[in-house]
Order: C-alpha cells, then sequence, then structure tokens
C-alpha cells in the first residue's frame, strides 16, 4: 500500500473518529431527564390508576340498579372458596351468609390474616367494593390471593346479591343533584336574558334621567 492510500485511509479513519465524537457529545449536552409526571391533567380524569383512571361512579348510585340474578352469577368466581347459605361450612374462605353489615374478621372458626383483623369497622356497601375492587390493596398482607372484580357495575349486582342472603339491609341512597346549585343557574340565565335597561346602572356623577319626562320629550318631537 502506497503513502497516498495510507494518507486517505487516515483521513477517513479520523473523520468517523470525529463524527462519533460530536454524536456523543451532543447526546450528552441535549439529552433531557424524563419528567416526574407525563402529559397534561385533563378534567374528569384522575391522573394513574389503570384503565384511563376516570372518575368512578359513586357504589350507592350502582346499587339503586343493581342486578341481584347477575350478582348470583358473577358469585360462582367466588363459590370455590366461600359457601353462603345459613349455617355453611367455613372453606378457603369464610362462610358469608349475613357478611353485610358484619364487622371484619367475625365468622367464627376461621382464621383470618393479621392485616384483615386490622381492618376494623363493618362490612357495609363501600368497603365490600373496595374488597372486591382489590382485595391486597384494600388490605396488604391478605391471604386472599382473588385479583378482585375491575367492573365497577359487576361489583354492585355481587354487592346486592351478599346483601339479599341473610343481611337485608337497605341500600345506601344515591347522592342527588344539587338542587340549590341549579336554581342559582337558573336565575343566572334568567338575569343574562332579562332587560338590560332594568338592570343598568348610572354612571358616578351623571345625571337622573325621569322615564316619564324622557317619554313626554320624545312625544313632543
Amino acid at each position: 500500500m502506497d503513502s497516498r492510500t495510507n494518507t486517505i485511509a487516515g483521513w477517513v479513519l479520523a473523520g468517523c473518529v470525529a463524527a462519533l465524537g460530536l454524536t456523543i457529545g451532543s447526546e450528552m449536552v441535549f439529552e433531557s431527564e424524563r419528567p416526574e409526571k407525563m402529559g397534561y391533567p385533563i378534567a374528569g380524569v384522575e391522573a394513574g390508576g389503570e384503565g384511563g383512571g376516570e372518575a368512578e361512579v359513586p357504589i350507592a348510585t350502582l346499587l339503586a340498579s343493581a342486578d341481584v340474578a347477575a350478582g348470583q352469577a358473577s358469585f360462582q368466581k367466588c363459590a370455590s372458596c366461600h359457601s353462603i347459605n345459613a349455617g355453611g361450612a367455613n372453606g378457603i374462605g369464610p362462610n358469608l351468609h349475613g357478611i353485610v353489615g358484619k364487622p371484619h374478621a367475625a365468622v367464627a372458626g376461621f382464621a383470618y390474616s393479621d392485616a384483615l383483623k386490622a381492618v376494623g369497622g363493618p362490612w357495609d356497601f363501600d368497603a365490600l367494593n373496595a374488597w372486591l375492587t382489590s382485595p391486597r390493596k384494600y388490605a396488604s398482607g391478605t391471604k386472599m390471593s382473588f385479583a378482585g372484580l375491575s367492573d365497577p357495575q359487576e361489583r354492585a349486582n355481587v354487592i346486592a346479591y351478599l346483601n339479599s342472603q341473610g343481611s337485608n339491609l337497605p341500600l345506601p341512597a344515591a347522592p342527588a343533584a344539587d338542587a340549590a346549585t341549579d336554581a342559582e343557574a337558573n336565575v343566572a340565565d334568567a338575569g343574562s336574558t332579562g332587560d338590560l335597561a332594568d338592570n343598568a346602572t348610572a354612571a358616578p356623577g351623571a345625571p337622573s334621567v325621569d322615564p316619564a319626562a324622557a317619554e313626554r320629550a320624545a312625544d313632543a318631537e
């Protein structure tokens, strides 16, 4: 290989090294860190959460239209661990007859986890909804391996079925619309479309105008 060829090869190699150095340097200068919070908030949508994080309908609203028969069908997912008939034996999970309204970890003869014993309070409708959403989140450390029910209406159906089996507690009232807010909105709308002259306020220092006198002057013209 002659000296000319060596020179050309040397320049090519130098160019490659320079290009590689520029690439690495630009990445170091312009690389940005990942922001702690991605994107922009959207009204009515909660941050995070699987499935889009949309705000859920209150369980009281869903219970008002719950289908007990559908809840019984969904309960078959639980039947391998729980009995629900009166006097039924405990299995992998406790018997659930009359469970709605009972204290947590209160079924006799069942060895509850310390996590569930520590929850306290009764199995009311909100507690059952949270438990059926994700037992592990509701009581971290629970022995229950069930992943939960992701469909809010299915949870309401199951809760309605549980309530029909020995509890029969009155369903919670669905949240009512804010009548006062609606009334204020109606008044505001009426005011905005009314006679603007009736709502007008004279500027400070301006002479007052008698409507009757103004009308007589107009007739005289």
